[in-house]
């Protein structure tokens, strides 16, 4: 199956749909002991047994993303025209006139969604009365037939409203409510839940609502992208960080377009070279493996909780994504090779603040490895020539 996108792999790209999944999973704690008023959840995972820490997976702990990458951004030791036979005339594909062009709509939703999204500040909210939807600030204590019960009292507990954290009833009965008011909460223990003690009890909760957060996205102004954009982006104006957005979002779109097109006509092998192929599966999964290490379970038992039984198992069903991330890989070499192209360190220097964003790209190589940024740049400086040749309708 052929990728009919061009990924950007740019680091801060890299593994955040997956670890955000999986984070989900490793983080999952039973809060009871410190919040019987929450809902049963699943028991948090055992300690990693000595076996699993001595696991066959345990040579990710050094895995870096440059490691199948050489210093000029070229896979090492890999020629990609062994695998990729170019299209005559790749370079000089047409782009519709609908694809060169970033309507206005979508530079705004960019940087609402991707920039100002990320500067948002959270304000502690008095004046009005809590709604489903509110992150609530409480105290509650709680007794069952006037007797306080080992759990039941916390001070200072953040809480959304309608996210069923707690149990049936505990948080609609905060909703109408105004910071500074106490109440009663009135709710009833399930007779499924988890302490035998608790289960299907009548309880009181003595409530105290101190305040609603809110969080507050800045505004657009000459002056907040003058002191939150200048420094790494150079821009100081919301005219300048239009233009830049724009000219993100249409080298985005003109590149997808090229490389469909590019992708549609190359010939490439269907199996990837065994090195490139040990990489990726590596490259997937690094982000899992690190989540297995901080929560202390097994690799195998971390992915089981999203519905996978084994590793193999994990990799099978990411199979396509890697097959196709390995043929850009390979189709983005091959025409560098074709042309002649490299990415050694002043050519990294000198194009990073284009494709990154930032002038400085002290920490991306620091996380990431400079070979493998040096990968990323090569292959938006392939694609912005494929994009420079073609004929714009």
């Amino acid at each position: 199956m052929k990728r009919n996108t061009f990924l950007r792999t740019a680091a801060g790209v890299l593994t955040l749909g997956m670890a955000a999944g999986l984070a989900g999973c490793g983080a999952t704690a039973d809060t009871s002991s410190s919040s019987v008023a929450t809902a049963d959840s699943a028991a948090s995972s055992e300690p990693a047994t000595s076996e699993e820490a001595a696991d066959a997976y345990a040579y990710l702990a050094n895995f870096s993303f440059s490691d199948a990458f050489d210093e000029n951004g070229y896979l090492s030791g890999i020629k990609a025209s062994d695998y990729v036979t170019l299209p005559d005339g790749y370079d000089k594909m047409t782009l519709a006139s609908e694809i060169n062009t970033v309507a206005a709509d979508d530079i705004t939703t960019y940087i609402n969604s991707n920039i100002l999204a990320n500067y948002k500040t959270t304000e502690q909210v008095t004046d009005r009365a809590a709604v489903s939807g509110d992150s609530v600030n409480i105290d509650y204590a709680g007794t069952i037939d006037g007797v306080a019960f080992d759990g039941g009292t916390s001070t200072a507990y953040d809480l959304t409203l309608g996210s069923g954290t707690f149990i049936d009833g505990f948080e609609d009965q905060i909703i109408g409510h105004t910071p500074g008011e106490s109440f009663d909460v009135n709710v009833t223990f399930p007779e499924t839940y988890s302490k035998a003690d608790l289960a299907g009890k009548a309880a009181v909760f003595a409530t105290t609502l101190n305040y609603i957060s809110e969080q507050v996205t800045p505004e657009l102004t000459d002056t907040w992208v003058t002191d939150n954009l200048n420094e790494s982006l150079g821009l100081s104006t919301v005219d300048a960080l239009n233009a830049y957005v724009s000219d993100t979002l249409l080298f985005d779109q003109q590149s997808s377009n090229v490389y469909s097109q590019l992708n549609e006509t190359a010939t490439i092998a269907d199996e990837l070279p065994d090195a490139l192929t040990s990489y990726l599966e590596s490259w997937y999964l690094y982000s899992p493996y690190q989540y297995s290490q901080m929560y202390g379970v097994g690799l195998e038992e971390l992915l089981g909780q999203s519905g996978y039984d084994t590793v193999d198992s994990y990799l099978e069903a990411a199979q396509s994504s890697i097959l196709s991330m390995g043929h850009q890989i390979l189709v983005m070499q091959a025409i560098a090779e074709n042309k002649g192209l490299t990415c050694d360190t002043d050519t990294m220097n000198a194009e990073f603040e284009r494709y990154f964003g930032t002038s400085d790209p002290t920490s991306y190589t620091e996380n990431y490895g400079e070979n493998y940024i040096k990968m990323n740049i090569l292959h938006d400086v392939v694609m912005q020539g494929l994009i420079d040749s073609a004929v714009k309708e």
